[in-house]
């Protein structure tokens, strides 16, 4: 279900490419300076441009979702604490733009405990443009500790985020 949310944005991308490349191609069309033919052409360029970003975004969409499983797989004998995890505030462009957010977790047992948690990027439509990883360790006992959450690409508009899911060992 994620990864089809993910190509959701990609696919929008394409085919806003496809309107605008057409319009172009009559615009162009109706000017003295080229020909019908060179319009198709730059036309069909720009959408076969657009195509190969849209597949390359929901290949790295892809691979962060893989990635994740992976590290969840690799945290053996943790319980849910997606309850015990918050996100500090909003997401912000680090020095690379890509996406960053403050990860808290809390932890209310009498004895230290490692979280592991996955931090969704999306976009206003909810679309999956990343996920990531962030480990925070020994944290401890009735307390609270922080890391941050930090997109694998750079990522541009309005980038919300969530916790998809947190365990702790």
């Amino acid at each position: 279900m994620q990864q089809r949310d993910g190509i959701r944005g990609p696919v929008r991308l394409i085919l806003s490419v496809c309107v605008v490349a057409a319009l172009a191609a009559q615009l162009t069309a109706c000017s003295d300076d080229s020909s019908p033919s060179d319009a198709a052409s730059k036309a069909a360029s720009a959408v076969s441009k657009a195509a190969s970003a849209a597949t390359e975004a929901g290949d790295a969409v892809a691979s962060a979702t893989a990635e994740a499983g992976r590290k969840f797989d690799e945290f053996k004998g943790g319980v849910d604490a997606k309850d015990e995890v918050k996100l500090d505030g909003t997401a912000s462009p680090d020095s690379d733009g890509r996406a960053t957010v403050g990860v808290t977790a809390t932890n209310p047992t009498s004895s230290a405990k490692s979280y592991v948690v996955q931090v969704d990027f999306r976009d206003t439509g909810g679309n999956l443009l990343d996920t990531t990883v962030v480990t925070v360790n020994d944290v401890a006992g009735g307390a609270s500790k922080g890391g941050t959450a930090r997109s694998n690409r750079s990522l541009t508009g309005d980038v919300k985020t969530g916790v998809a899911r947190a365990a702790r060992h």
